[in-house]
C-alpha cells in the first residue's frame, strides 16, 4: 500500500486556544501562522503520523498589548522560543473519530498530550483537490510547559488559569 501526504490548507484551518481570565471568563486566542503535515498508508488513517509546527510570534487573541505580554518572558518568550512543535507518537481509531497522542514541545518543554479527534470526512473540492478535514481538541496544564506567570487577586484565586484548552480546525489537501 502506498504512503499518502497530506498537507495543510492554511486558508481553512484554524489552532485556537482558550484559557479563563480572573476565573470568571474565557479569553479565546489563536496562532495565525502554523503548517501540518499528515502521513498515511491506510484510506482510513488509522496509521497515520501526524506533525505541526505553529510560530508563536503569531498569538493573536485580538488585544495588542495581551499579544505582547503572551509573547514576553513571561509567557511564550517568542524570540528565544519560536515554535511550538508536535509530533504524533500514536492514531487510535474510536469510533468513527480518533485519539491521537503526541509529544508536543513548548519552550523546549516536551510532553506527551492526548487529543480528540473528529473525522469530517474527505471530499472533493471545485478545482479537484482532494481535502480531508479533522477538528481536534484537547487540554494541556500551562504551568508543565513553563508558562508560570500569574497573579494572585484580592478576592482570591488566580488572574490566569493552569488549564488551557486547545481546539484546531484541520483541512488538509492530499498530495499527489
Amino acid at each position: 500500500m502506498a504512503t499518502t501526504k497530506w498537507v495543510l490548507d492554511p486558508t481553512h484551518s484554524e489552532l485556537q486556544f482558550k484559557v479563563k481570565h480572573l476565573m470568571i471568563t474565557t479569553v479565546t486566542g489563536k496562532l495565525n501562522d502554523f503548517s501540518a503535515e499528515l502521513v498515511s498508508q491506510a484510506d482510513d488513517f488509522n496509521d497515520a503520523q501526524v506533525s505541526f509546527e505553529a510560530k508563536t510570534s503569531s498569538i493573536d487573541t485580538g488585544n495588542t498589548d495581551r499579544d505582547n505580554h503572551l509573547k514576553s518572558g513571561d509567557f511564550f518568550d517568542a524570540e528565544k522560543y519560536p515554535v511550538i512543535s508536535f509530533k504524533s507518537t500514536a492514531l487510535v481509531k474510536d469510533g468513527d473519530d480518533y485519539k491521537l497522542t503526541g509529544e508536543l514541545t513548548l519552550k523546549e518543554v516536551t510532553k506527551s498530550v492526548k487529543l480528540d479527534v473528529e473525522f469530517g470526512g474527505i471530499a472533493t473540492d471545485p478545482w479537484g483537490n482532494v481535502k480531508a478535514g479533522f477538528t481536534l481538541s484537547g487540554k494541556i496544564k500551562r504551568t508543565d510547559f513553563g508558562l508560570n506567570w500569574n497573579a494572585a487577586l484580592e478576592t482570591g484565586g488566580v488572574m490566569v488559569s493552569e488549564e488551557v484548552r486547545i481546539m484546531a480546525e484541520l483541512q488538509f489537501v492530499k498530495q499527489a
